[in-house]
């Protein structure tokens, strides 16, 4: 199974000169925890989740309309393209501990995302339509949770995707 079969393309996302404000608004609008941050030629620069805006406005100590998104956004960000196996999607969120990944074209612009939920509830699917040979298995599913919750064999908590 590909990323493309399983990822969100409607993607709801923010800039970098937006107001965290307004990034809280599009995830609570959209019932999301996390969007990616763009660009003028819709290229992934960023991420950002509910929990970063909520740090921010604790650890900076201003008003979410008064603070840009680059303030909070996390720099570094995982993705991946449409035509990768969720196999191989899963495999970087264990590896960096993230739940979602951007998904990107070749010009890194942003065509969607896919989160551990979009894997966990097409498993669910199936189950539902009880198929006798599953593309993605719960272990797999059960192992990336696992390795994003954990570090060092223990639980941690850490400003991830």
């Amino acid at each position: 199974m590909k990323v493309r079969d399983l990822m969100t393309s409607d993607v709801k996302h923010c800039g970098v000169h937006d107001s965290l404000n307004r990034a809280a608004q599009i995830m609570w609008e959209n019932d999301c925890g996390c969007v990616p941050v763009v660009d003028d030629q819709s290229r992934v620069v960023g991420i950002l989740t509910d929990r970063d805006i909520c740090m921010a406005a604790y650890t900076q100590g201003v008003t979410l309309s008064g603070t840009s998104v680059a303030s909070a956004m996390a720099r570094e960000v995982h993705t991946c393209e449409p035509g990768e196996t969720v196999t191989a999607a899963l495999n970087k969120m264990k590896t960096y501990r993230v739940r979602r990944l951007p998904v990107i074209d070749e010009e890194q612009r942003l065509v969607g995302i896919i989160s551990l939920n979009d894997v966990a509830r097409e498993g669910e699917r199936e189950r539902e339509a009880k198929l006798k040979k599953r593309a993605i298995k719960d272990s797999e599913i059960a192992q990336t949770l696992g390795a994003i919750c954990t570090h060092n064999g223990s639980a941690k908590t850490t400003r991830a995707a």
